[in-house]
């Protein structure tokens, strides 16, 4: 795990981007995606997207809660396809808002996944390694 720049990926590694503002939360997602690749961490979607710029390459996968503090994950996903760098990036958001309206609007936003906590590991996972590619 990392929270700081993202490097060249080690050996095709691909780097994911979770962002979590519960510490428990994003302590337990980078723990189980980090079999995956090299798992980045942010905080919020401000944190996020300055690693995110900050970076050679874009991340492979950006895993967002939807509700944080300075910036949300919605707000954090509209940025980014907006951004050329950013705007390709697939996104999977795991969040408790689970109403349809916020399903919507998240996939309306570019989101690729929309999971609801509490959620299983294996779901997470299948998600991950679908838009990863990774069997």
């Amino acid at each position: 795990m990392s929270g700081g720049r993202i490097s060249d990926r080690p050996k095709g590694a691909p780097n994911i981007v979770v962002v979590e503002d519960d510490p428990d939360v994003l302590s337990m997602v980078s723990r189980m995606l980090s079999g995956l690749g090299t798992v980045h961490t942010a905080s919020d979607g401000m944190d996020a997207y300055a690693l995110m710029r900050s970076a050679e390459r874009a991340p492979d996968l950006l895993i967002t809660d939807v509700m944080m503090p300075r910036m949300g994950g919605l707000d954090l996903v509209r940025r980014m396809k907006k951004d050329p760098k950013l705007g390709r990036v697939p996104v999977i958001m795991l969040t408790a808002k689970d109403g349809p309206r916020d399903v919507v609007e998240g996939i309306n936003a570019g989101v690729r996944h929309y999971l609801t906590k509490p959620f299983k590991q294996s779901d997470l996972l299948s998600k991950a390694k679908k838009v990863l590619r990774i069997k």
